[in-house]
């Protein structure tokens, strides 16, 4: 068994890696902004007031950690804004790039030390930061976030191979959660999350790096 800490663990993927795997006894770390009753009922360790985007709070999480080994480190925390060409907005743009891509690589190096030989690293990343595979535009800031946190991950996996830490960038399928707003088309949190952790099971220093779909297909970058 292991120790996993999870960003964004309130609702949705999030609440939903900390009830799988509390229930197959992993020690879990649930860090969020704000807890939810769903969350206090799972009977893990909460860390709340915590904003990914602040190097206060990241430090103030550390702190608490007190030097606390972390197996498996769950960068799942994000936002996505809808935004088209002829709704161009900058600052929206920018706020997604901060929260979904600059905010997973300042907390994953903040978290350094309390990662060992064998962690592992996940960054929860979207099909629609894939560019090959974009084939319906719109979407900036969110799809161009995504694409850069799919090259921090990918730099990650290089840069962490010495130290024996594999790193897995992930894509969740479509799932109904109040991000896509519970698209009926979608999968729901238990498929989505069952398939993730297999994926992060199956991690190793050979396969890292790896763009992955829940379900296990290699996604075009």
């Amino acid at each position: 068994m292991g120790t996993y800490l999870i960003t964004g663990a309130n609702r949705g993927i999030g609440l939903e890696f900390c009830r799988q795997l509390k229930q197959r006894g992993e020690t879990v770390i649930a860090v969020c902004r704000s807890v939810s009753d769903e969350l206090k009922n799972l009977d893990v360790s909460i860390e709340t007031g915590i904003d990914i985007t602040s190097e206060e709070n990241i430090d103030h999480l550390v702190q608490k950690l007190d030097g606390q080994l972390v197996d498996v480190l769950i960068n799942n925390a994000g936002i996505v804004e809808r935004i088209s060409l002829n709704s161009l907005d900058i600052n929206s743009i920018r706020r997604q790039f901060e929260v979904n891509a600059l905010a997973p690589l300042r907390f994953t190096h903040a978290l350094l030390p309390n990662l060992k030989t064998g962690s592992k690293v996940i960054m929860m990343t979207s099909r629609m930061g894939s560019i090959e595979d974009n084939t319906s535009g719109s979407s900036y800031g969110y799809r161009m976030s995504k694409v850069a946190l799919s090259m921090a991950g990918k730099s990650l996996s290089i840069d962490l191979k010495s130290q024996k830490i594999a790193v897995a960038i992930l894509h969740p399928g479509l799932v109904q959660t109040r991000m896509t707003n519970f698209n009926p088309s979608g999968i729901t949190t238990e498929q989505s999350v069952k398939g993730l952790i297999t994926r992060i099971d199956q991690l190793t220093l050979e396969n890292t790096g790896t763009f992955w779909h829940s379900n296990g297909e290699i996604l075009p970058w």
